[in-house]
């Protein structure tokens, strides 16, 4: 992702969280700014692995509650991928956003986007007089080295 849709989500979630009244922490922002640098969902396991790579690491307890903060704040919505384990990716401010391929054999994760997807999606509301404010695609099958 170009660096400025990357630093104004970050500096968007700071401004939500203060205007909700909470403190700047160190590890909120630790979590944050790893978010901001992916292009894709993380696990909180995904999340604490990073962090300790960088280290910088956080309790798990602690990432669970940032996690579920920046998910009550409409920050980063909490994608249930597989097997019932979450992913957590950001939400953009400007409503950009992609689908995923999850590869069933090795658990890969592929974002893309898909212009023409979004136009059927926005074809099917219109034709079934709903009124669509949030959808995930998730596709699943065999990534090119598995299927081989």
């Amino acid at each position: 992702m170009p660096e400025t849709t990357t630093s104004s989500w970050a500096e968007h979630a700071q401004r939500v969280l203060i205007g909700a009244g909470h403190q700047r922490g160190g590890a909120r922002a630790r979590i944050i700014d790893l978010l901001a640098r992916q292009s894709c969902a993380l696990s909180a396991i995904e999340i604490d692995d990073a962090l300790r790579a960088e280290g910088t690491p956080i309790g798990r307890a602690s990432i669970y509650r940032v996690l579920d903060l920046l998910v009550e704040h409409r920050l980063v919505e909490r994608l249930t991928i597989d097997h019932g384990h979450a992913r957590f990716e950001r939400i953009e401010p400007d409503g950009h956003h992609h689908h995923h391929l999850l590869c069933d054999r090795c658990g890969q994760l592929v974002a893309f986007d898909d212009p023409d997807l979004e136009r059927a999606i926005k074809q099917l509301s219109k034709r079934l007089d709903l009124h669509v404010e949030h959808h995930d695609v998730l596709l699943h099958g065999a990534c090119g080295a598995c299927a081989s």
